[in-house]
């Protein structure tokens, strides 16, 4: 499993061969101004929750790539009734494919769509293949609905908001690694904005001080898992 990060709380993750954009926010980060969207090869597209700092870049690119866009109930049909090809879950449901399943699971947060339309309630997705298991948490809160993920997934590496404000900060993020389960956390919804601006040196050590690592990555790097 290959993942890269394209900003803010945008991953395109490599299973096998198959390409997995979730939360596509990349025209409107200026932090990502690199990153040509047009490039990009797609097979799915998972969303979180309905706010523009997660969906910005989704109708363009599932139209271009004629990816999947699979999401809670509501954010589907909204992409459904745009002719775009979606599948819809629901909070413990699992899209299941060739080389990778994608759970939606529980997040506390808020969604809506800029035009003001309901996202439905907001998830994260527990995403497993063969050989590797992600939780990617969405924009939420901490909550206790994460001890229940490890009791049926080993995770090697967790996506956690960290930026605070909007999300859970920094020391929310090592509590819900413990909960999880797992000691490797791919840093996220940071830096973006003032907002949410972080001392990323003190957030290391914070990690590093609890035996847990946590990994920043550039804009455009991969980390493989």
């Amino acid at each position: 499993m290959k993942i890269q990060y394209l900003g803010h709380s945008c991953f395109l993750i490599d299973i096998n061969g198959t390409s997995i954009l979730v939360d596509p926010f990349i025209t409107g980060n200026s932090l990502a101004s690199h990153i040509d969207i047009s490039t990009l090869k797609v097979d799915f597209i998972l969303v979180t929750h309905a706010h523009q700092d997660h969906v910005l870049d989704v109708e363009v690119i599932a139209e271009r790539t004629k990816a999947v866009v699979v999401s809670n109930y509501e954010i589907a049909m909204y992409y459904g009734a745009k002719d775009l090809n979606v599948f819809a879950l629901n909070h413990g449901g699992t899209f299941v494919s060739e080389n990778f399943s994608a759970k939606y699971v529980n997040a506390i947060h808020t969604s809506s769509f800029a035009d003001g339309t309901y996202g439905g309630e907001p998830g994260g997705f527990v995403i497993s293949s063969k050989e590797k298991n992600v939780y990617i948490a969405g924009d939420t809160a901490v909550t206790m609905d994460m001890k229940l993920i490890p009791m049926s997934v080993k995770l090697d590496v967790v996506i956690l908001p960290i930026g605070d404000t909007f999300t859970m900060g920094v020391d929310d993020a090592i509590i819900a690694s413990n909960l999880v389960e797992c000691n490797k956390v791919i840093g996220c919804h940071y830096n973006t904005f003032p907002p949410i601006e972080i001392d990323v040196n003190e957030a290391k050590a914070k990690f590093n001080s609890k035996n847990k690592e946590l990994v920043l990555l550039e804009i455009g790097e991969n980390l493989s898992v």
